[in-house]
């Protein structure tokens, strides 16, 4: 039995700053229809793996393959184009727009107006929030509701690849909750995902493996049942 190809794949990734080197050699994949966490402290290089996936930033050396082809120097909207939706670290909504105006942004790349509805009424059942403030300005929800806003604005996309860069930071607890069931039902519904998280308990509960980062290097990575049980893990993340 012939292993599928990975949706994405990192090899031997080296990413720089001038003169410090943020990533050391990475490699990690995402399997199609799987949920892939990368955890790790707060400047472990989780958020730079994440700008190199989405064309932010030019590796050093390394490649970056996606669905067999690499784009390690394609730009952004060359990645979108081909199915990767990202949901930036803080939302990063259109602050001055409402949500519906938000979510149709989302969409730009589908003409067929059907499509769009549809995919929008798929956004409201996984934030009913969001279809009472259809008409709200981004700017005057809450920081949870933004948040919320960004995963809406990139399941528009229809993505074959969602890139989550620290959904959880700064959200209250029930917040946090809400949307790691969405994530999970997103993953029910077969989308790939690759979650970048300093929150590993919740992260945990939603992916399939997950790889822990530091210093720019992957120090250990499983299953997610084996990352949750293994001792580095719950004493760095897990409070154990």
């Amino acid at each position: 039995m012939h292993e599928r190809a990975p949706l994405l794949q990192i090899a031997n990734l080296v990413v720089k700053y001038g003169h410090i080197q943020a990533l050391h050699g990475v490699s990690l994949d995402v399997q199609p229809g799987e949920a892939v966490a990368i955890l790790g402290a707060n400047g472990a290089g989780k958020s730079t793996i994440v700008r190199a996936v989405s064309g932010w930033v030019k590796p050093a050396a390394g490649r970056i393959l996606y669905a067999g082809e690499e784009i390690t120097t394609l730009p952004s909207w060359d990645r979108a184009a081909r199915g990767m939706a990202l949901v930036p670290e803080g939302g990063h909504v259109f602050r001055d727009m409402t949500v519906e105006e938000n979510l149709r942004l989302g969409a730009y790349l589908e003409s067929d107006p059907r499509t769009v509805r549809e995919r929008m009424e798929y956004v409201y059942t996984l934030f009913p929030v969001l279809k009472e403030r259809r008409r709200q300005i981004a700017r005057t929800m809450s920081g949870g509701e933004q948040q919320m806003l960004a995963i809406g604005r990139a399941v528009m996309r229809n993505p074959q690849l969602l890139v989550v860069d620290e959904v959880s930071m700064g959200l209250a607890p029930v917040l946090v909750d809400t949307v790691f069931e969405a994530l999970r039902q997103l993953k029910e519904e077969g989308v790939s995902m690759l979650i970048v998280e300093q929150n590993a308990h919740e992260t945990l509960n939603v992916v399939d493996r997950g790889y822990v980062l530091e210093n720019g290097r992957i120090v250990l990575e499983g299953m997610a049942d084996d990352l949750r049980e293994d001792p580095r893990v719950q004493a760095a993340y897990l409070g154990g």
